[in-house]
């Protein structure tokens, strides 16, 4: 027993000597420096976004940074309270929930309906105002309005080329973290591999 912690202890101080040596700690350096973070990939979709809010095709108070962060808190699975509180303000959760919807950032809750969507659909297009149909509906005018806003931003795809160059550079952080990890793992095997060589070495 006193033999096997020996070398458990051995082990261990060799690991922690030969992953502190340039040869493994430089490699890491250049790949970690090559990846975008997480702020460049928001000010990039920040771009897009000020390209968005200039053409009019919606109107929030938030700004264009501001809805970056957006997009990059959703689909690190945040939800609208948690998107408002990192913006700052808790109480902007239903302006990021208006502008999420806007561009096309849909949570599975947005369509739990307490009605028939065509039912909803067939009576718009025959003219019923919206105080009729949300009485129809037995729902609030504001929860008609904000469900009707949800099947009206899917319907429309006036921002689809920009909502697809924003999934491409969440496609690229996405394939950068897979780079980063796989540099991880890589560089933590040559560390081991090393380790349980010059432990043969001593033993």
């Amino acid at each position: 027993m006193a033999v096997e912690e020996r070398r458990k202890a051995q082990l261990l101080e060799l690991f922690s000597n030969i992953t502190s040596k340039t040869k493994i700690v430089e490699p890491m350096k250049k790949i970690h420096g090559s990846l975008r973070d997480r702020d460049a990939v928001e000010r990039e979709i920040a771009l897009v976004m000020r390209e968005v809010l200039d053409q009019g095709y919606f109107t929030t108070k938030l700004k264009p940074l501001q809805l970056a962060k957006l997009v990059s808190d959703f689909y690190a699975g945040q939800n609208d309270t948690e998107i408002a509180r990192d913006l700052g303000d808790e109480k902007l959760s239903k302006t990021v929930a208006r502008a999420r919807i806007r561009l096309k950032l849909f949570r599975e809750l947005d369509f739990r309906m307490p009605f028939d969507r065509q039912e909803l659909r067939d009576m718009i297009d025959a003219g019923v105002n919206m105080k009729e149909i949300a009485e129809r509906l037995s729902v609030s005018p504001s929860t008609l309005r904000e469900y009707r806003h949800v099947i009206e931003q899917e319907e429309d795809t006036s921002l689809d080329p920009y909502l697809e160059r924003i999934r491409d550079i969440m496609e690229d952080r996405d394939l950068s973290e897979q780079m980063t990890r796989s540099a991880t793992l890589d560089s933590l095997g040559e560390a081991i591999d090393i380790t349980e060589a010059e432990l043969i070495e001593i033993s």
